[in-house]
């Protein structure tokens, strides 16, 4: 899968070990910065992961930062972005499985390593279970087309 990832200096080392992981998993993996631990502002991290995965360069996109909670907001900013922070593997499952999140953003200050690739791994591997979650999945993308309207 190609993927599209991005950290700013609080998620850099995190970002540095799952891109190795990724790597070996298989995965085309394509780093959009931060490149050092210097301080760094996200939003533009983050519109440039999301414009990757909405303009088809990416199937998917991960961004890392210290609690991710700024990444996800400026994340689901992007029209066509579907971007869930993940803490665990039931966050994770249902990001994927019922939200069919297309950008996963992850808090670097409070997962361990291990713990962040097996958020990833089940990220990259849980479908999207259609049904109801499809339905809902049109509605908010309603509500964002009438946004982008006003």
């Amino acid at each position: 899968m190609r993927i599209a990832i991005a950290a700013d200096h609080n998620g850099y080392a995190l970002k540095v070990r799952l891109t190795s992981w990724l790597t070996a998993q298989g995965h085309t993996v394509d780093d959009r910065g931060s490149h050092s631990e210097d301080t760094v502002d996200y939003p533009p991290l983050c519109a440039d992961v999301c414009r990757q995965v909405t303009e088809g360069h990416a199937e998917r996109g991960i961004v890392l930062g210290g609690s991710g909670l700024g990444e996800t907001v400026a994340c689901n900013k992007i029209r066509g972005i579907r971007a869930g922070l993940c803490h665990d593997l039931w966050s994770t499952r249902i990001s994927r499985g019922n939200n069919d999140s297309n950008v996963l953003v992850l808090a670097a200050k409070i997962l361990a390593p291990e713990d962040a690739e097996d958020i990833v791994g089940t990220w990259l591997t849980t479908p999207f279970k259609g049904g109801v979650h499809a339905r809902r999945l049109e509605q908010i993308a309603a509500l964002e087309e009438e946004s982008a309207r006003t």
